[in-house]
């Protein structure tokens, strides 16, 4: 029995949960410790529930957890995590789970922050796990290299143990940019909406994940319900 426990204790500490069940399986058993994930989606897509879900995940499984956001006030946060039973402010006041707003220009200048600016300010975190929700606003209109220095210098943050998920946009990048920044990153995520007859429902591919434990679930459907979070559709339902 001993054995049974430490064996799932180790496995256990080697990814990163969303906390639920259903969508780990679909990640295949749980993202890799030490990933770099891009999340790529539309808008109202799911990414920043996805967000939510592993900060939630991570947190139960005893790691920290840092959150950079130029979505929400930590206020709005709480309220919105809590409605989908991922209540965190314990973590909160433990200093665990830590939020910080992040605006794309300074106040002083208005000058657009670079991808620079943003890499000095992930090197200061020393969180187990980091995300950035999201850095669209920051490489709309960076240069190409730069962009791509900087996910290969958020690679090697993950090299030194760092975990860190890095949301975006679509139009963010160009094509060929996409398919350069996607072969650094361990995890890529896709999020789409899309037309099934009358409803419009929300999907999520998983386009990789570098060293899974399982099989992952390709593209699947799902709902963001009160109470429940990302809740996968079985193909028929979503279908009908």
């Amino acid at each position: 029995m001993a054995t049974a426990v430490l064996d799932r204790t180790e496995t256990k500490a080697k990814i990163i949960s969303t906390g639920n069940s259903e969508i780990d399986k679909k990640l295949g058993g749980g993202i890799p410790l030490g990933s770099l994930i891009l999340i790529e989606g539309q808008s109202d897509s799911g990414k920043s529930v996805l967000i939510q879900q592993i900060a939630w995940g991570s947190l139960r499984d005893g790691f920290s957890f840092t959150l950079m956001t130029t979505e929400d006030t930590v206020k709005s946060l709480l309220r919105q995590m809590k409605s989908l039973n991922l209540d965190i402010l314990d973590y909160l006041l433990l200093g665990r789970f830590r939020v910080f707003h992040i605006r794309n220009t300074e106040a002083a200048t208005g000058a657009t922050l670079s991808p620079k600016q943003l890499l000095r300010a992930l090197r200061a975190q020393s969180s187990d796990m980091v995300a950035i929700d999201s850095i669209t606003s920051f490489i709309a209109h960076s240069p190409e290299e730069d962009v791509i220095s900087f996910f290969e210098e958020c690679k090697g943050l993950c090299a030194e143990g760092m975990s860190l998920a890095v949301v975006a946009h679509p139009y963010a990048f160009s094509q060929g940019m996409l398919v350069r920044i996607s072969s650094l990153c361990d995890t890529h995520l896709r999020f789409t909406i899309e037309s099934a007859g009358e409803k419009l429902m929300k999907t999520m591919e998983v386009a990789k994940i570098r060293g899974a434990q399982q099989s992952t679930g390709g593209v699947f459907s799902f709902d963001v319900e009160p109470g429940w979070g990302m809740r996968p559709i079985p193909f028929s339902k979503a279908r009908a």
